[in-house]
């Protein structure tokens, strides 16, 4: 199976691209990567891999790249040898399997629809964000690829996420939830009420509305919003662990006992934050399009990326993206 990776996609690229693309190798002997950017840059970063390793990855070279702050559609336009785009012809022409970016996100959206192509009968794109809770792993959905949504748009993100829960997270028959300001019926806009009859008819498992503090709890399997919505509540959750985690280490440093009693402490915490990291889960998979895109944290160092290469991976076997196909053609999930 061979990836492409854009290796000049986020905060911290090249390097943790590349060592990224080393680890995921290293745990998966049937992964091919190939670091689609500047080659000179990537060569210092891989040079020191193991031979085993080295000969599964693989460098396309290209000098341009879609930086965080362009227009998303309009770099991918006037960009054709932009390293995200070329990863995403690798897919369309079938010379990859999947793409994973830790790039511009608008960025990413475009490419899907524009060079990759929507899936048949899907209206608009969604992002789908594992969000680990405390009853189970929650998939948020939209986070940001479309962010005015109509209802058939919240409605087929449902169905989307739903199927991957179902082929991908291995959830038999996953719970669908709309996001909204209360749980009573009569909450919500227009959009949001129509997209509740919709569900309410379908053969999806929907359960109704959700609120905000539900999320960090596991309520539902799936909960569906629009990418404004959604990409504010995933900024939001990621903001106050952080804060807590400073929070915590602040009040550590001003204390006697505390420091005394972590030692004691310390295994339990370990093991919350590996639960809550979201390193482990590493990427966000692009559904609605024509082949497996990942979006991985723009912050990602190399066991984020190693992460999102394995939900890439995972993706591909399981076969998901024809799973998707035909049970939206058949009218049905």
């Amino acid at each position: 199976m061979l990836l492409a990776l854009d290796a000049m996609g986020g905060d911290h690229a090249p390097s943790e691209i590349c060592r990224g693309a080393i680890l995921a190798c290293k745990e998966h002997s049937d992964l091919e990567v190939a670091l689609v950017g500047r080659a000179p840059l990537i060569e210092q970063e891989i040079g020191g891999a193991e031979p085993q390793v080295l000969r599964r990855i693989h460098i396309v070279h290209t000098d341009e790249y879609i930086t965080m702050d362009e227009l998303p559609a309009a770099a991918m336009r006037k960009k054709k040898k932009a390293s995200l785009r070329l990863a995403m012809e690798m897919v369309r022409s079938g010379e990859a399997d999947g793409c994973i970016s830790a790039g511009n996100t608008g960025a990413i959206v475009a490419g899907g629809i524009l060079v990759i192509g929507r899936i048949a009968g899907i209206d608009r794109p969604g992002l789908g964000v594992p969000i680990p809770a405390l009853k189970r792993l929650t998939l948020l959905i939209d986070v940001g690829a479309t962010v005015r949504c109509k209802p058939l748009n919240l409605y087929q993100f449902a169905q989307m996420g739903s199927l991957y829960m179902r082929h991908v997270m291995n959830v038999p028959k996953p719970t669908v939830a709309l996001l909204s300001n209360g749980e009573e019926e009569i909450k919500g806009d227009e959009v949001i009420f129509e997209a509740r009859e919709m569900l309410s008819r379908s053969s999806l498992n929907f359960i109704g509305y959700v609120e905000g503090k539900d999320i960090p709890f596991g309520t539902a399997d799936v909960i569906v919003c629009d990418g404004f919505t959604g990409n504010a509540m995933l900024k939001f959750i990621e903001g106050t662990g952080e804060a807590l985690y400073t929070l915590f280490k602040d009040e550590m440093g001003q204390r006697l006992l505390p420091k005394v009693g972590i030692f004691f402490f310390l295994p339990m915490l370990k093991e919350l934050w590996t639960r809550f990291d979201y390193e482990q889960y590493g990427g966000t998979p692009l559904l609605g399009v024509k082949g497996a895109v990942i979006k991985a944290h723009g912050r990602s160092k190399a066991p984020a990326i190693a992460s999102a290469l394995r939900v890439a991976r995972n993706f591909i076997k399981q076969n998901c993206l024809k799973s998707i196909e035909e049970e939206l053609a058949q009218g049905g999930v």
